[in-house]
Parts: C-alpha cells; sequence; structure tokens
C-alpha cells in the first residue's frame, strides 16, 4: 500500500476515533518500541503497549463524533520515512457531556516504511488556541 493509501486510512480511522473506537487507529501503529504519541488527554508516551493503552484511554472519551476536515500545511516524503502537519476540524461528544463540542487541533503525524508497509510511528496533535470554539470547551481536555 502506498503512503497515499495509509494517510486515507488513517483520516478514516480518526473518524472512527472520534466515535470512541480506537481499533482502526492501533491497526496502523508500528509495534515497535519506539513509537511514540503526545495528545491533548496524555503526557507523551513511548513504545506500543504505553501507546495502546493511550490511545485506548483517549478514544473513551469521545463518543458520537466525527473529523470533518484535514487540512494538509505540509508533507515530506524520504524514502523511509513521511512526516505530514495537518490541522483537523473534530466535533464530538467529549467527556461525560452530552453537547457536540467542536475543536481544531495542530497534529502532526509521522510514517516509517516497514517491512509490511508504511506504519505510523509517532503523532503529536494539540487543540489550537486560536480557535475560538476550543475555548469554551476547554476544560473537556483537562485530566
Amino acid at each position: 500500500m502506498d503512503l497515499d493509501q495509509v494517510v486515507e486510512r488513517y483520516h478514516h480511522a480518526a473518524r472512527e476515533f472520534a466515535k470512541g473506537d480506537s481499533e482502526p487507529v492501533k491497526a496502523l501503529y508500528s509495534r515497535r518500541d519506539d513509537v511514540t504519541l503526545a495528545n491533548p488527554f496524555v503526557t507523551a508516551v513511548r513504545g506500543w503497549e504505553e501507546v495502546s493503552e493511550a490511545l485506548d484511554a483517549a478514544a473513551a472519551r469521545f463518543r458520537d463524533g466525527d473529523v470533518t476536515d484535514f487540512d494538509s500545511v505540509a508533507t515530506y516524503v524520504g524514502s523511509d520515512l513521511a512526516s505530514l502537519l495537518e490541522i483537523e476540524r473534530w466535533q464530538a461528544k467529549v467527556g461525560g457531556g452530552e453537547d457536540t463540542v467542536r475543536f481544531v487541533l495542530r497534529a502532526t503525524s509521522t510514517f516509517r516504511r516497514e517491512d509490511d508497509g508504511w506504519k505510523l510511528v509517532h503523532r503529536h496533535a494539540d487543540p489550537t488556541r486560536t480557535t475560538p470554539p476550543f475555548e469554551a470547551s476547554e476544560s473537556a481536555f483537562r485530566t
């Protein structure tokens, strides 16, 4: 599978994540010990076991959601490593809230070519502070 197809699967997986399902995202991750994740819910983690647990915990906070847009800012592709910077527009019920919250994330995702194709090895996402809808829902991201 080429990188464009993997990114398409990744976007679909993020949409499932917004509904509370971490499995499609986890399926795209490398299982090597050097994988990393930094998201708005947890401190940065390293290693497949910690990343897997953090993904499950984060997805469990979302329900009835979607990622409505992925705006590509930059893509860098080498022979074995690719990095994407995207602006993601999310909407979901977060935590125990009943209202749909809209927020924007800046996300950097790094993929590595492994024996079985391109695998996600790093993701760092954080909410933009310049998006007015996020300001009203910021407390939803505090643990």
